[in-house]
């Protein structure tokens, strides 16, 4: 196993230097000027960057505010009784309510929830399958769809909030079927 490993973590240190040497090189051996073609991609991610930059800020303020107004304590609180029934840990509740909001806010409660509550618990098993199997649809909808005008989101903001709570109920039959005990 350790010949694999090895391979893997030789072949794994020369992949990314591999691909961005290729790239440019077939696109010199197609005959494109690589370098004109990049620096007008170049413009184009700073146009829109600058595009979706207030509604990018407008997200992260509002995340901020109503965090520090104590919403996010109020809404824990709230739904405690629904999840100690349901056997869902408190501490992850959190993340299940900024998760859609945010994915670094989501990271940084998952780094807490596994500093306090342990990485081999219910709690650090749930938390680390929602960050991995559910979106931030509400940031997405907000910076991507801002950036390209679209500002009847409706449909989408049903879909990917369905979309969520189905990966919450998942994450949470799943790992307590698999790591309750």
């Amino acid at each position: 196993m350790t010949v694999f490993l090895q391979a893997m973590e030789s072949i794994g240190s020369w992949a990314i230097p591999a691909v961005v040497l290729f790239i440019p090189l077939w696109g010199l051996i197609k005959g494109i000027k690589v370098y004109e073609v990049f620096i007008e991609g170049a413009k184009k991610g700073l146009a829109a960057t600058l595009r979706i930059t207030p509604y990018l800020i407008a997200m992260l303020v509002s995340i901020r505010v109503f965090n520090a107004a104590g919403g996010l304590d109020i809404l824990t609180e709230a739904l405690a009784p629904i999840s100690k029934r349901l056997a869902i840990p408190q501490a992850v509740i959190p993340m299940f309510l900024i998760r859609p909001l945010s994915g670094s806010g989501a990271l940084a409660m998952l780094g807490d929830i596994l500093k306090t509550q342990g990485p081999d618990t219910l709690a650090g098993f749930m938390a680390s399958v929602v960050q991995g199997s559910t979106e931030t649809t509400l940031y997405v909808l907000t910076v991507y769809f801002g950036a390209v005008n679209v500002f009847r989101v409706r449909r989408s903001l049903t879909i990917g909030l369905w979309a969520d709570l189905v990966g919450f109920v998942a994450a949470v039959c799943a790992c307590s079927w698999f790591f309750k005990g």
